[in-house]
């Protein structure tokens, strides 16, 4: 932003508030899993379509959205993808059978991958420079917040009334964002339109080729294991379902922790930020099957889990930022893996499940977290600027 401008804290938060309610709106259903699958007559792995549909579709749009919206203002684009979200949201409550519910979740993708594909890229259009890992730690806090507080509350709602309450609740809400982002975001005229060809151009980059692999693998094995986290702390730990949306405060609790601790982190050491995440979530899910058979090591492990995978964002985002020559096309690149690998995480975790046992589709997790380490390990240092590892 220019230097004489005043931060735009407000359009921060805006664009925060945003992304918690998308990945919100993206994650809920595992929350919800046991009772939509027992409602709507389809088996716990079917009813993992919910998180596989909106994530395939969020793959697509958020690198093919920027590009067919061209010159449009950033500004209100985002406006707009919220007001899709709201009918995602209304037709998602009001679905009577499953295919419309996955039609309903056809939308919530859209916007999903728009939406995350401009909000990682324009925090320094809305603070100056020195201010920029703050802004990126509150924008991306609204991931580790949707844990924290969208997932598990949506899930309690649904509880408490039934899971269409929870959806209808989302729409509400997105309304009223959708009405913040108008009036508090500035203009944002794209600098430079994306473009298909920019798009291929920054996966030529080593920098952004292995952030986007390292994510791919990160985010492919978690959901593959947490898709299915309601089961597993019912299964495997003894713990009951009517605990588990509290268990989920406790799991969004230390991802806001891990996304604070990395914001501070990742700013000096991006490297070794993004190293900690695939090597820690292959202990921590490795180890659940053996060592979470408890009540209290089910919950220990899941709040290590959360706080692990709650750093993600802003590390790889601040990788992005440090490596990628065109940060808006990078970005939009970032959320086309991120939003992929949730939606495969997902299908290929409901498979195994369904196929084999919840042990075997975490420790099929764990691998993919290995190979994610060993990219990494792979990787000089210098790439992101560090002198050593």
């Amino acid at each position: 932003m220019d230097q004489d401008q005043a931060p735009r804290w407000w359009a921060v938060v805006a664009v925060m508030i945003g992304i918690f309610l998308l990945v919100t709106a993206e994650q809920l259903p595992i929350g919800l899993l046991s009772q939509v699958a027992s409602s709507m007559g389809v088996t716990p792995g079917m009813a993992g379509l919910m998180v596989t549909v909106p994530g395939v579709v969020a793959a697509f749009s958020a690198p093919l959205l920027p590009v067919a919206v061209g010159r449009l203002d950033r500004r209100i684009m985002l406006t707009l993808l919220m007001v899709v979200m709201v009918v995602g949201s209304v037709l998602s409550a009001l679905a009577s059978s499953f295919i419309l519910l996955l039609a309903a979740r056809v939308l919530v993708g859209l916007s999903i991958g728009g939406f995350w594909a401009v909000a990682g890229s324009i925090a320094p259009r809305l603070v100056p420079e020195a201010k920029v890992p703050k802004a990126m730690t509150m924008i991306f806090g609204g991931v580790a917040a949707a844990s924290v507080l969208g997932v598990p509350l949506g899930t309690l709602l649904g509880d408490i009334s039934n899971w269409r309450v929870a959806f209808g609740a989302l729409g509400g809400f997105s309304l009223l964002t959708a009405i913040a982002l108008w009036r508090w975001l500035p203009p944002l005229p794209p600098r430079e339109p994306v473009r298909l060809r920019v798009l291929a151009q920054q996966f030529s980059n080593r920098g952004v080729r292995v952030a986007v692999l390292t994510t791919g693998f990160v985010v492919v094995g978690h959901f593959a294991a947490y898709t299915f986290i309601s089961p597993i702390l019912q299964e495997i730990s003894g713990i009951s379902q009517r605990h588990v949306g509290s268990l989920l405060l406790l799991y969004g609790a230390a991802g806001i922790m891990g996304n604070i601790a990395a914001g501070m982190f990742a700013g000096r050491h991006p490297y070794r930020a993004v190293l900690a995440i695939p090597s820690l979530l292959f202990i921590v899910v490795a180890a659940f099957p053996m060592l979470g058979i408890q009540p209290s090591s089910g919950v220990l492990l899941l709040m290590a889990w959360g706080a692990v995978f709650g750093s993600v964002s802003v590390s790889i985002q601040t990788w992005i930022l440090r490596t990628a020559p065109n940060t808006e096309a990078a970005t939009a690149l970032m959320a086309f893996i991120f939003n992929m690998s949730i939606g495969l995480g997902a299908m290929l975790g409901g498979r195994v499940v369904d196929g084999t046992s919840l042990p075997i589709a975490m420790w099929a997790a764990s691998g993919l977290f290995l190979l994610g380490m060993l990219l990494v390990l792979s990787t000089p240092a210098k790439v992101v600027g560090e002198k050593s590892r």
